[in-house]
């Protein structure tokens, strides 16, 4: 804590706090659990909707999905401990937003992850904590027997020595039974799950400062097999549960602190009644603990009886720890004796700080990259890359299809769940760090539309959105400035296109010895359809159309990544084009198969869409709409609101009607056909790369440089 927040402590209180309520105090006014630093300007983010369901108390958003059913979603990191200890820290992260989708009542159906790492084809360290990571997502998903559907991985040399390890979990319910979460007094305080012990403790505070230094304690245990009895317990407990949260951050400080809080109600814990690993632990230790699979319930007396017996079947460790109040407030017993009594309103609202920002210098330059003479080597060597290189190894160490509801697997631009009302869920998670520190405002904006475009290429309409902001240390106006302008840019396109933030999560402190990491916004979306619009195979002949315009955009581009050029503009998103070109383009999703132009622009989209459908094409960049200096911007700027449309020969008068008749920018650019990957101008060949040559080096380059670097 801050010399001023131990003030407030001792000014609220009127006297000293006691060493357990320093203990529970810390880690709930850590950065972590009280986004003391974001919270007020979080605000600004539009979260209503018709169908968004707001309860008090909620781990996750949730919105009704029709038919009587909700969806329910939420999204979290794990970056300290996986820094330290890869496997256990992505494993524990998958376990504790798991458990974020459990407290709603709903079963959790999906995981998604989002990954950040240093220079793989130079850092080895940085493959070693890539390995342990997918490794500790695919064992603790795998065991669950929830799907990992998808997600998107990114490399940098910010991330030296550090890795940001993002993980969102979607559930699936009945409206009616959802845990909304109210107490009384006499109901019982129900502590389930594994046993409390020394690991984690002092967690929160390791991740709301800049990792110096390794803090293996920090670190939870994962225990895959205890969080699934807990989560089958749970969900059979639904109907007698009147409340219940996840025991995270900051352990059961946070949780009984934040519980008592939300709910207008006061609680008391009696440490003596707490499952430990080690009958030695003091109350501190007990309460700020972050051991895993633990979740705090509230139950009457009908409720209890019904726990006692849900989990003896499950075999799932429990104890009564406490009781529900009218005091409002947080009182804490050890051996019979008050060791720490807390207003919960004190303990769960932070003192909000107020940090100085101003913008960086320089900003972007708008200089055009130069041309050049062979852009074929240029896109085998991007192909080959790891911006560019397919997921493949990552996503196949993951069970993408238990549960039976996937129906579209990774590596595609959304992936695609089928509901039991009929409907499909379309989700995507997308990133852009370099597009963000070259301007974070239009970069953060780029990141939403971006996961807003791969949910259209499903034929769905997105509907919601989470967010993960994550930034350095706040202290540095400049870095406080730039996530300023993050925030900002989302709620302008969530207030233009109508799409609520129902959920998300502020990590900031995100940097080490060797200095910060770039802005790194996370944003899922996700999206409903009312079919499954299956991808037609691409034939011989079939057309090659674009839509929206290529622009002179290719600051923070993967182009710039891979030629060691620097400066250049940011893409903009114009909000009017980007709704039209999306509407747009889902409408022809029953008729072709659509990809997104983004990372890698135009060259890698439409190679990718060649080499997974073993077909050669030939693209007139001369009409592709917009107004560029020479073709390397036509072939990499990553212009905003962009699709690739293959259309079947048979097809292409009623897609040209139907893109005429939405009034968008739009043109046939190519067609398919032969063994290469064609890109002309003026019909004079630019870019000429073999297929089955761009498919063994898109495909096997990242593994090679997993093992191999």
């Amino acid at each position: 804590m801050l010399d001023s927040e131990m003030s407030h402590l001792r000014q609220s209180l009127g006297r000293e706090p006691t060493e357990t309520e320093t203990a529970i105090i810390s880690a709930e006014w850590s950065e972590h659990c009280s986004y003391k630093s974001s919270r007020e300007h979080l605000r600004i983010l539009p979260r209503d909707a018709p169908y968004v369901i707001s309860d008090k108390g909620l781990d996750s958003g949730v919105i009704d999905v029709g038919g009587g059913y909700v969806v329910t979603a939420h999204i979290e990191s794990h970056n300290h401990p996986s820094a330290v200890e890869p496997y256990g820290g992505a494993a524990t992260g998958v376990g504790g937003i798991i458990r974020d989708i459990m407290s709603a009542g709903t079963r959790p159906i999906c995981i998604l992850d989002g990954l950040r790492f240093g220079d793989i084809e130079a850092d080895r360290h940085a493959a070693w904590l890539l390995r342990g990571a997918v490794r500790g997502i695919s064992d603790y998903g795998n065991c669950l027997g929830i799907p990992t559907i998808g997600g998107e991985t990114g490399f940098d040399p910010s991330y030296s020595k550090y890795t940001l390890v993002d993980v969102a979990a979607v559930g699936f319910g009945i409206r009616e039974r959802l845990i909304h979460n109210t107490a009384g007094p006499g109901d019982h305080i129900v502590l389930l799950g594994g046993p409390t012990g020394y690991d984690g403790v002092g967690g929160a505070q390791f991740a709301s400062e800049r990792m110096d230094e390794e803090d293996r304690s920090a670190v939870q245990i994962p225990d895959p097999f205890m969080e699934k009895m807990v989560m089958e317990a749970i969900l059979k407990l639904r109907p007698y549960i009147k409340a219940l949260k996840d025991l995270g951050g900051g352990g059961l400080a946070c949780a009984a602190s934040e519980t008592a809080d939300a709910l207008g109600v006061g609680i008391a814990i009696d440490t003596d009644a707490v499952h430990t690993r080690d009958n030695n632990m003091t109350p501190p230790q007990i309460m700020a603990s972050e051991s895993q699979e633990r979740m705090l319930a509230i139950v009457d007396d009908t409720g209890l009886a019904h726990i006692r017996e849900v989990c003896g079947r499950f075999r799932v460790p429990h104890s009564i720890i406490g009781v529900v109040n009218d005091t409002g407030t947080l009182t804490v017993r050890h051996h019979g004796t008050v060791v720490a009594e807390l207003p919960a309103s004190l303990a769960a609202h932070a003192p909000p700080l107020r940090w100085p920002s101003k913008p960086p210098t320089p900003g972007e330059d708008h200089t055009t990259i130069p041309d050049q003479n062979d852009y074929t080597h240029t896109l085998e060597r991007m192909l080959g890359g790891a911006d560019c290189a397919s997921r493949n190894w990552i996503y196949s160490q993951y069970d993408h299809e238990v549960g039976i509801r996937t129906v579209s697997r990774p590596g595609q631009d959304a992936s695609v769940l089928r509901l039991d009302n009929g409907k499909y869920l379309a989700v995507s998670m997308c990133g852009s760090p370099r597009h963000c520190h070259l301007n974070p405002y239009h970069g953060t904006m780029g990141c939403f539309e971006e996961a807003c475009r791969n949910v259209r290429c499903a034929g769905a309409t997105p509907v919601a959105m989470l967010d993960h902001l994550q930034f350095g240390s706040p202290e540095d106006p400049q870095i406080f400035w730039s996530f300023l302008q993050s925030v900002r840019a989302l709620a302008d396109y969530s207030k233009h296109t109508g799409i609520p933030c129902i959920g998300g999560k502020v990590s900031l402190y995100n940097e080490t010895d060797t200095g910060p990491i770039k802005p790194s916004p996370v944003i899922l979306v996700l999206g409903l359809a009312d079919q499954n619009f299956r991808r037609r195979p691409i034939r011989d002949g079939d057309a090659l159309y674009i839509i929206g315009v290529t622009k002179n955009e290719t600051g923070g581009s993967s182009y710039h990544h891979h030629t060691g050029t620097g400066g250049g503009t940011c893409p903009r998103v114009d909000m009017v084009s980007s709704t039209s070109n999306g509407v747009a383009a889902s409408s022809l999703a029953g008729l072709g198969t659509i990809h997104d132009c983004s990372r890698g622009g135009l060259a890698v989209a439409a190679s990718r869409m060649c080499i997974t459908s073993d077909m050669g094409c030939t693209i007139d960049l001369d009409a592709i709409p917009g107004d560029v200096p020479h073709p390397g911007v036509a072939l990499f700027a990553e212009s905003h609101s962009r699709y690739l449309v293959s259309i079947p020969y048979n097809h292409t008068k009623e897609a040209a009607h139907t893109l005429g008749e939405a009034g968008v920018p739009h043109a046939r650019i190519g067609t398919y056909g032969g063994a290469s990957i064609r890109f002309e101008a003026g019909a004079t060949p630019v870019c000429n790369v073999m297929v089955d040559k761009a498919h063994n080096t898109w495909s096997e380059s990242l593994e090679r440089m997993i093992h191999h670097g």
